[in-house]
């Protein structure tokens, strides 16, 4: 057969780009992903009862350094409430990640612990206001809803701009009355994704609950969903808009003063 002319050329252009995409990818650092999460994010994880799916998540990365892990409960609650939590944090500290506590997670942008910092995935898994009577009485569930509202406000203000909220959640017909979706839109969210949480996705994590008699024990999961949320395309523009004016303001030339 006749080889055509520019046979050689399309060779060695194409030798050229194998050979650009494997020096690229030597600066290219090592990544982990573990189920939804990978080494490379920034990961916020609010409301941790004892640490331990924080734990599993570093656990799976090898190190924690792209981990921050924050509890509503003072240290010394955590350590006294859940037997397992002094192992957790250990782990978590030992690979490097920040452990926090004492956040609260519908405030989490005024913390200026936080100013300036963007994540790429922020989680808040099984959320719960509290026990004040019924699961399925209207009170309850205004009271559940108020949390997860003022938690989407505030988590979206440290949100990358290609970032997710990701909110674990058990399915039903009184939780579906939470309503993560329409209050996530509020918040100018839309949801991306929902997938099946299965806990065995994640070794050592055990669901805890957040408060009374016994506090240290797990509850009734049920089947579950990872509910996956992002910018809505409005929120995402807005949010572009916003970085480029604090960039430009820090850039500016600041007002000299004079004595």
């Amino acid at each position: 057969m006749e080889q055509l002319p520019y046979g050689n050329t399309i060779l060695q252009e194409l030798q050229r780009q194998i050979e650009g995409a494997v020096l690229s990818q030597r600066f290219i650092p090592f990544q982990t992903i573990h189920m939804h999460y990978s080494s490379l994010h920034r990961i916020l994880l609010v409301g941790e009862g004892d640490f331990s799916f924080s734990s599993s998540l570093a656990t799976a990365f090898g190190s924690a350094e792209n981990i921050v892990a924050t509890s509503l409960n003072s240290k010394e609650m955590v350590l006294r409430f859940y037997k397992s939590a002094g192992n957790s944090i250990f782990n978590l500290l030992s690979r490097g990640a920040c452990v926090l506590h004492d956040v609260d997670a519908t405030i989490i942008n005024q913390l200026g612990i936080f100013k300036g910092t963007m994540f790429d995935r922020i989680v808040f898994n099984f959320p719960h206001s509290g026990f004040w009577g019924k699961e399925d009485s209207d009170e309850v569930i205004n009271k559940h809803r108020d949390l997860v509202s003022k938690f989407f406000q505030s988590a979206r203000m440290l949100l990358s701009c290609m970032g997710e909220i990701h909110v674990s959640h058990k399915e039903g017909l009184t939780y579906g009355k939470w309503n993560l979706v329409g209050e996530a839109m509020k918040a100018g969210l839309s949801l991306k994704d929902c997938v099946t949480f299965r806990i065995t996705d994640y070794p050592g994590y055990t669901n805890k609950r957040g408060s009374g008699a016994r506090i240290d024990d797990s509850f009734p999961l049920g089947e579950c969903k990872t509910y996956k949320f992002m910018f809505t395309p409005a929120a995402f523009i807005e949010k572009e808009l916003m970085l480029v004016r604090e960039q430009s303001y820090c850039n500016a030339p600041q007002p000299q003063m004079w004595i």
